[in-house]
């Protein structure tokens, strides 16, 4: 027979309210691009992790591309046993306190939990977020390094994926190396997305994590250009290529050409706080109308970032509806309350310049829905007679991204990819070169942070496996 205790927990999430972590107003946060969020206060993250009704086929975990033990240690932040917890969520993520922050949960673990039927589920990112975050503070984290194996590993990439591979590979003994093209480490984590919604220091501190645990990182080095495939395979005995998708998808309508269209990365980059990558013409924004493409996270981002750095009018222009965007809802509901505007079913077709070919306008045909295509997803189509324009003199392009291709002589570009260029891989992450693995975006396509991580994590093993079965008997 359950105990009263058993049954009131089990009842928490009838009687205790969703909450969501404080937020900043956004007539403030649009003046600064400092995060957005806050964490709970202990008795909230308490509370709210009561919520859990510890369900025996928790949904949340399959949800979770790391199968992340998430009712347990939402079991022990309900016990007030806050560090037991952060280190249940370290057992199977390398970045928690970045993931929580950057993953899109009303996708993943939350939108799978099983409250959703009944009531609203579980904060359970921002619990994570809590739980991490005290760690640290206390320093509760392992920072030690693992007795050495004798064998070296270049990770080729410090974004998400490159991170967490050097992590697991540290931990098994290995002396791992990261090669980053950039002056920085840390990838699209530091250059890509804005720091309202990832503090720079945050990620700073998880590279000094690795740092202390034995990852040497060696910047401004491009492989396929500085370094061949083949030299890094002479020195190390396996190499992880996370290097990203960063290529962007062309704008390939009449009028592209006009100054004032600039791609988002680009944006990205030269807005983002304290970037060393700012170099170039600067983008000005202040008082400009400022018309972004596309209806990704990429585009969310930009919408923000605009209205921080001083647009006029910030409207997203995206060929299907709200309910088929594939941007998060969190960052869609932000983006509105600080001020962007959204036109769904707007496909844009033209660029209209002026005469001194500065771009003035987009040229739009509205949209309808047909029936869904391979995915799912309800294929657009335009509606006759229905063209109008947006005035934009400012005009981001948010379409996504392609693999980088590499120079036609490099080894690396001999490499066996798919139709639209990503690496090929085994069930171990190898590639089509023995003894070289990728994941992340580089294989799958421009994806979240958390299947970068998968992929990683996947890969180490792999790296793992197969060089001890190359170990003589």
């Amino acid at each position: 027979m359950s105990s009263p205790a058993d049954q009131q927990s089990k009842f928490a999430w009838s009687l205790i309210n969703r909450a969501t972590p404080p937020k900043r107003p956004a007539a403030e946060r649009i003046a600064d691009f400092r995060e957005i969020y806050r964490e709970f206060d202990e008795a909230t993250a308490l509370a709210q992790a009561a919520r859990c009704i510890q369900c025996p086929d928790a949904l949340c975990m399959k949800g979770c591309p790391l199968a992340n033990r998430i009712p347990e240690w939402l079991a022990l932040t309900a016990q007030g046993a806050f560090l037991e917890a952060a280190a249940a969520s370290r057992a199977t993520s390398n970045m928690p306190e970045i993931c929580s922050r950057v993953c899109p949960q009303e996708r993943l673990c939350e939108g799978a939990c099983i409250l959703n039927t009944r009531s609203e589920p579980v904060a359970i990112g921002a619990i994570e977020r809590f739980i991490n975050e005290y760690a640290f503070q206390r320093g509760d984290v392992d920072f030690g390094r693992a007795p050495a194996n004798g064998r070296k590993v270049a990770v080729i990439g410090s974004g998400p994926g490159g991170l967490a591979c050097a992590d697991e590979l540290a931990k098994l003994g290995y002396a791992v190396t990261v090669f980053e093209a950039q002056p920085v480490p840390g990838g699209l984590l530091v250059n890509g997305i804005p720091a309202f919604k990832l503090e720079k220091s945050v990620v700073e501190r998880r590279i000094d994590v690795l740092a202390r645990r034995g990852v040497e990182f060696r910047l401004g080095v491009r492989i396929g250009w500085d370094v061949s495939l083949a030299g890094l395979r002479d020195k190390f005995d396996a190499v992880f290529l996370g290097i990203g998708a960063q290529k962007p998808k062309p704008l390939d309508v009449p009028g592209a050409n006009f100054s004032g269209i600039v791609e988002a990365l680009s944006f990205l980059i030269q807005k983002n706080v304290d970037s060393p990558l700012m170099a170039g013409t600067p983008i000005e924004v202040t008082g400009k109308c400022v018309a972004v493409l596309g209806g990704g996270d990429t585009a969310m981002d930009c919408l923000r970032t605009a209205v921080r750095s001083g647009a006029r009018r910030a409207v997203c222009l995206y060929r299907r509806d709200l309910a088929n965007m594939p941007g998060s809802r969190k960052e869609y509901a932000n983006a509105l309350e600080e001020g962007a505007q959204f036109q769904f079913l707007t496909n844009p077709v033209e660029l209209v310049g002026d005469a001194a070919g500065q771009v003035a306008a987009v040229r739009c045909v509205r949209m309808e829905l047909g029936a869904p295509d391979a995915t799912g997803r309800r294929s657009p189509r335009p509606v006759v007679g229905s063209e109008f324009e947006v005035p934009a003199d400012l005009v981001i392009v948010a379409y996504g991204f392609d693999p980088m291709p590499f120079p036609g002589d490099s080894d690396l570009a001999q490499v066996a990819t798919d139709k639209w260029g990503g690496f090929k891989v085994d069930e171990n992450q190898m590639t089509s070169f023995p003894g070289v693995f990728a994941g992340g975006d580089s294989v799958r396509g421009p994806s979240l942070v958390v299947h970068a991580v998968c992929d990683a994590r996947r890969a180490a093993q792999g790296i793992h496996r197969w060089l001890e079965s190359r170990q003589p008997a």
